[in-house]
């Protein structure tokens, strides 16, 4: 190798050289298959409440006869995780169409441009940190994987003070992570876990409402002191402004486009709350968005669909992740290991001292998050166990549960097995590489800051 060569290889990014996220996952699934062979498979009994399956606290036992995983079923996982993901990938699919057209018709971008040249440019971290507070609400107030095709925008707003879209993309995944994990009116995981630890729904908002609006300020702060001067590699499909900011004016068209935009998400909002829709009907709104607004733009039917699958193009290698991802769960599952993890991981918080041991649980879910990536899922597992493990300790059964909605909460932001995440990401063309080289540094912060805020609650008889 010559010296000019060296050079060039040392001066490379580290997340450069780090294997392709399908690399990264594979080794994972690997990894896991491997874990298959010294974590006995394991059950907890379960009964059913209310429409809901829940765990019998002190039932866990042994399986003795579950039959190993021969080493083809990690590859036969793989297709059957993507099978399992299809939500999520459709959902990407769609929006990435859905936004493509909305980028080809210049509506977003003009209305984007002519806010930010309104502000100012000068004024870039008080809009970077308008936009991460506004991104956290949606987080508190509508959820994770309900807020997926936003992304694009923030890029979009990103782009037009002069940022990259990584800046955007933490903008939005951040403010939308950071506000679901510690919202105080979360029904998927505070609503549940407080139903079996039969306290009030949605009590103790005090103290979470504290912690998200610090932990929004930090991110807040962090991005404009960090994340807008990180050398970042733009893919050759992200979105970007096209002209300068004085060029952007709205025309009737534009605001036409955006009204229509905005009633659907006005309407995906209101069958979310009220009809209980998921990802599938929310999928199905940004489809019929995406047919309203190239109608309204003169596309043709064949026009609209060469434009959806032109979006969808550029987002098919972040979609695919996200079901290799998946084929991890699968392996677990089929294993059985799954509650013998949660088992174990319980155990470690007895015996600690309380102010400690609200930190050890936050850790401990965080862990089980990698198995058990639904938030409402993972209490339905673990909360039947921890409330008693908290009784025991002399624990508050609210600061039990705020531990368990920061550990499981926040580690969505850098788990494989979120698919949220992983679509986000994919919408905002960032790289998991990339993405947790930037975001590692927050997880640290923002972890400390949270665990001094379970340390305050147990000191204040939280």
């Amino acid at each position: 190798m010559s010296l000019q060569e060296q050079t060039l290889r040392e001066r490379r990014p580290w997340y450069r050289t780090v294997p392709d996220p399908m690399v990264l996952i594979f080794l994972i699934l690997v990894a896991t298959y491997v874990l298959t062979f010294f974590i006995p498979a394991g059950e907890f009994e379960r009964v059913v409440r209310d429409g809901r399956t829940a765990v019998v606290p002190g039932s866990f036992h042994y399986l003795g006869d579950v039959a190993a995983i021969h080493p083809f079923d990690v590859f036969v996982a793989i297709p059957k995780g993507l099978i399992s993901a299809s939500q999520y990938l459709f959902i990407v699919f769609i929006a990435g169409g859905l936004f493509h057209i909305l980028q080809k018709s210049g509506a977003l971008e003009n209305a984007i441009g002519v806010a930010v040249r309104r502000v100012g440019v000068a004024r870039r971290n008080l809009i970077i940190t308008v936009g991460t507070f506004i991104y956290g609400f949606f987080g508190v107030a509508v959820g994770f994987e309900n807020n997926i095709a936003l992304v694009p925008i923030a890029v979009l707003i990103a782009s037009a003070v002069g940022c990259s879209s990584l800046v955007g993309t933490a903008m939005a995944v951040g403010g939308i992570g950071v506000g679901f994990a510690l919202s105080p009116i979360n029904p998927y995981t505070v609503g549940v876990a407080q139903g079996i630890a039969e306290l009030p729904t949605f009590s103790g908002a005090w103290l979470r409402t504290l912690m998200v609006i610090t932990s929004l300020a930090l991110l807040s702060l962090y991005i404009c002191k960090r994340v807008t001067r990180m050398d970042f590699e733009e893919s050759p499909h992200a979105e970007a402004l096209s002209k300068h900011l004085d060029e952007y004016r709205m025309e009737r068209r534009d605001w036409l486009t955006l009204l229509v935009f905005v009633g659907g998400l006005v309407a995906m909002l209101f069958g979310v709350f009220t009809a209980g829709w998921y990802i599938n009907e929310i999928a199905g709104i940004f489809l019929l968005l995406a047919i309203v607004i190239g109608a309204i733009n003169g596309l043709s039917a064949n026009g609209i669909v060469k434009q959806m699958m032109e979006g969808a193009s550029g987002v098919t290698a972040g979609a695919l992740v996200i079901g290799v991802a998946a084929s991890i769960q699968v392996i677990l599952e089929q294993a059985q290991i799954i509650d013998t993890i949660v088992n174990a991981l319980s155990g470690l918080i007895e015996g600690i001292p309380i102010m400690f041991s609200a930190i050890m649980a936050s850790v401990v879910q965080g862990v089980i998050n990698l198995f058990v990536p639904s938030g409402s899922g993972q209490a339905l597992v673990t909360m039947p166990i921890l409330v008693p493990v908290a009784d025991l300790v002399g624990m508050s059964r609210q600061l039990m549960i705020t531990a368990f909605q920061v550990g499981d909460g926040l580690t969505n932001l850098i788990v494989p097995t979120s698919g949220g995440t992983l679509a986000m990401l994919a919408l905002g063309r960032v790289s998991y590489a990339q993405w947790l080289k930037a975001i590692m540094p927050f997880m640290a912060l923002v972890y400390l800051l949270c665990w001094g805020g379970l340390v305050v609650g147990h000191l204040a008889g939280y």
